[in-house]
């Protein structure tokens, strides 16, 4: 039987801040400055569909250079219009205290063609709309760490 690891605690679900981001704005800026705004340092982003002008992923591919054997390949942008079919992710605090966001998401370009990956900060603006539920996560520190195992910064739940 595989090894079974895992890093958790437990806390709950404080608040539920639905949300709509406007033409133009980059989905994680916006995102990001509704949780600054709102005072949310952990949590997700419960769902979120919408449309963008342009949409900019990466996806994991292998790289014998990494110690896992695989990292993130560079930005793609795909021209819009985009379709979000949804985007969920984590809200967190980095060492040095910002608030931050890890998202991924399914897409659907303008021939139909399905695409995903890891959401690339500043290149991603709302076309007519991005409707989004964030929960706020109280009880817990979630932070991203630097990972000696992996040599990444990850996602590391903690006691608050």
């Amino acid at each position: 039987m595989a090894e079974l690891r895992t890093k958790h605690v437990c806390g709950e679900l404080s608040r539920v801040i639905p949300l709509r981001l406007l033409p133009g704005t980059d989905l994680m800026d916006g995102l990001r400055k509704v949780c600054e705004d709102n005072g949310v340092r952990h949590g997700a982003i419960l769902s979120a569909i919408g449309t963008l002008r342009k949409l900019t992923i990466q996806i994991f591919v292998p790289n014998e250079k990494t110690k896992l054997g695989a990292a993130y390949d560079p930005p793609q942008t795909i021209p819009g219009p985009i379709e979000i079919m949804g985007i969920q992710g984590v809200i967190f605090e980095t060492e040095s205290g910002e608030v931050a966001l890890h998202l991924h998401g399914v897409f659907c370009d303008k021939d139909g063609k399905t695409l995903g990956g890891h959401i690339v900060p500043g290149g991603n603006p709302v076309l007519a709309t991005l409707d989004a539920v964030i929960g706020e996560v109280a009880g817990v520190r979630m932070m991203r760490r630097y990972d000696e195992e992996t040599d990444l910064n990850l996602f590391s739940p903690e006691p608050a």
